[in-house]
């Protein structure tokens, strides 16, 4: 297969779509300035729900590049737990130079830690702001994200139903 032919399949599909993604995006000929107003309304409903799952993506590509940055340059060091959160814990910790550590951030993954707990950490020498609890990683990233994108999509859905109700109703009866 050529570059001209996929060239011409891409061409070829853009013009079985076109006109389905014209009318959706700009309705067929003809609407009235209502009927543009909801579309353009529901087009934002889905475009909004598309950012909350972009997001919560680009949670999960975060905590996963972290892991890796921490496992290139992999530091083990005993810490303590000075102030536990659900959603941010602060730690110290003594590296092997003798240096005490307070990452402005905390520490990633801080779930189930207490004030005054010791435990174990793993970190980037190079950078050791960035640390988390150790044999913890990315995975735990997952659910939460997840989580936010399905309720986004839910609350969508709820919104979309709402605004096809409100549209139904509003409609004026066609005169004969």
């Amino acid at each position: 297969m050529t570059a001209t032919d996929v060239l011409d399949r891409g061409r070829a599909r853009w013009r079985t779509v076109r006109p389905y993604l014209t009318a959706f995006l700009f309705g067929a000929g003809g609407d009235t300035r209502r009927a543009t107003v909801f579309r353009r309304i529901r087009i934002g409903i889905i475009v909004l729900a598309c950012l909350v799952t972009l997001q919560s993506v680009l949670l999960v590509l975060g905590a996963w590049r972290n892991d890796r940055q921490i496992e290139r340059h992999l530091g083990v060091a005993e810490a303590t737990v000075l102030d536990a959160g659900p959603r941010r814990s602060t730690i110290e910790f003594v590296t092997p130079d003798r240096i005490t550590y307070r990452p402005e951030l905390g520490v990633l993954y801080p779930s189930e830690l207490e004030n005054g707990m010791r435990i174990y950490v793993e970190y980037d020498v190079n950078n050791p702001d960035l640390v988390r609890v150790q044999h913890r990683n990315a995975a735990l990233a997952i659910i939460p994200a997840g989580s936010i994108a399905v309720v986004g999509w839910l609350v969508a859905a709820a919104a979309l139903g709402a605004t096809a109700l409100i549209e139904r109703r509003t409609q004026r009866p066609v005169s004969v």
